[in-house]
């Protein structure tokens, strides 16, 4: 009698355990879902432009430990040797460093134009032009030594579609402000 009341026991008890490990299951899959694309997740928004922080015209702003103003964006007429329906488009920006650590700071930095359809143009070497010696690149800027409370000039050039020049923007990212990325208006908007 007693194997069969403890025969009867042990079936009530896996039962039990059986509805446990299922209930687990249903908590402990998506938990571990989760997990696995945090880093896959983490790395696109580390690695991408995203969110746009818009910037008036004439505003400085502080990003990436320093302070950024657009100063200039214009076209450059007169280059020969260009595809057809191309312009070469210079940007130029004051910055104003407060952190100096710009090696960790603005790693990775990306100066950009982007037009009112999201489409994306980085620097190019194809329209080089000849610039003075204090105006850098945004990736010279960072190997430059310059201390906190200099001012530092940066010029990227760009080549764009003829008809993409009514509405770009210039926008610059850096990997300490990512998925966030400045995003400039113009004079005119």
């Amino acid at each position: 009698m007693t194997a069969q009341l403890l025969d009867g026991n042990s079936g009530t008890s896996e039962r039990k355990w059986r509805r446990r490990s299922l209930w687990s299951l249903v908590l402990l899959v998506p938990l571990s879902l989760a997990v696995e694309a945090y880093d896959s997740v983490k790395a696109l928004l580390g690695d991408n432009d995203l969110f746009p922080r818009r910037v008036a015209w004439g505003q400085s702003v502080r990003f990436g430990g320093s302070d950024w103003k657009l100063t200039d964006l214009r076209g450059a007429f007169g280059m020969s040797n260009l595809p057809p329906d191309a312009v070469p488009v210079l940007a130029d920006f004051s910055v104003k460093i407060g952190d100096p650590d710009l090696q960790n700071r603005w790693l990775g930095c990306k100066v950009m134009l982007i037009d009112k359809d999201g489409r994306r143009w980085s620097p190019t070497s194809v329209a080089s032009l000849k610039t003075t010696d204090n105006v850098q690149s945004c990736t010279s800027a960072i190997f430059s030594g310059t201390k906190s409370g200099d001012t530092v000039n940066l010029r990227e050039t760009f080549l764009v579609p003829k008809e993409a020049t009514k509405s770009i923007r210039p926008a610059v990212g850096v990997a300490s402000e990512r998925p966030h990325f400045l995003l400039f208006q113009l004079e005119r908007d």
